[in-house]
């Protein structure tokens, strides 16, 4: 389905040769594990849990932005130094012992990606999760295999929604941001889009911190990841 915003904003299908998809919100739902390793991370700093949907608005701007919207229960508090390291430290402990518990692709993510890559296009992994993490929830959940490129949030000196994760993945396949898509579920991936120069397709079912992502305006909406072959098409 071609959503209004759709039609207002750009001609589709697109002509691109490489997609890139966002992992958390976007192609994996991912705050279940999250959330059990914020509130283990809580418990051991004597720190009462928080709500499984307040953590889900949390999700977006990188672990440690995580780690500190769940200590001070605001967007952009900053907690005592002392205390972040040790639940930084208890955090990373905890997320890596079960970083693919419970996690899941969405339905219908795991055909889209045999879908494009079928149809030929180049396909990246493009998060602000940190490799540490990034690398292990792919291949434990079978899915590292359809991207030729997978950057993390600390694989280069920045990340969304600063373009140059972007604009690497670019420079990475040689071609043009014309030529590339981006697919996320929040503000960060729609900036770093128009700073880049290239459109951007958003999920309806994301997290993008408690907000309509709606509000920010993406090229497209769609509410399924098997919706993005009627957007695009191989510049061969």
């Amino acid at each position: 389905m071609i959503t209004p915003a759709a039609r207002n904003r750009g001609v589709f299908p697109l002509t691109v040769r490489m997609v890139m998809i966002d992992l958390d919100g976007t192609l994996i739902d991912t705050v279940p594990d999250l959330a059990v390793a914020a509130n283990r991370m809580l418990a051991d700093i004597g720190r009462p849990a928080r709500a499984t949907a307040l953590l889900r608005s949390w999700v977006g701007s990188g672990m440690l932005r995580f780690v500190k919207r769940s200590l001070t229960g605001e967007m952009q508090a900053e907690p005592e130094p002392k205390l972040f390291e040790q639940a930084l430290g208890l955090f990373r402990r905890h997320y890596a012992a079960a970083v693919s518990d419970l996690s899941r692709p969405y339905p219908g993510a795991v055909d889209a990606l045999v879908r494009l890559q079928d149809q030929g296009f180049a396909l990246a992994c493009i998060t602000n999760k940190a490799e540490s993490f990034t690398l292990p929830l792919l291949r434990n959940l079978g899915l590292s295999h359809y991207f030729k490129l997978v950057l993390s949030g600390d694989s280069l000196p920045a990340q969304k929604p600063d373009p140059l994760p972007l604009r690497y993945a670019c420079e990475y396949f040689g071609i043009s941001a014309s030529q590339a898509v981006i697919v996320g579920d929040s503000a960060n991936d729609v900036l770093a889009a128009r700073a880049a120069g290239m459109p951007v397709i958003c999920v309806t079912y994301g997290y993008n911190h408690g907000q309509s992502i709606r509000e920010s305006h993406p090229d497209a909406l769609v509410d399924s990841l098997l919706e993005l072959p009627t957007y695009l098409q191989l510049d061969a």
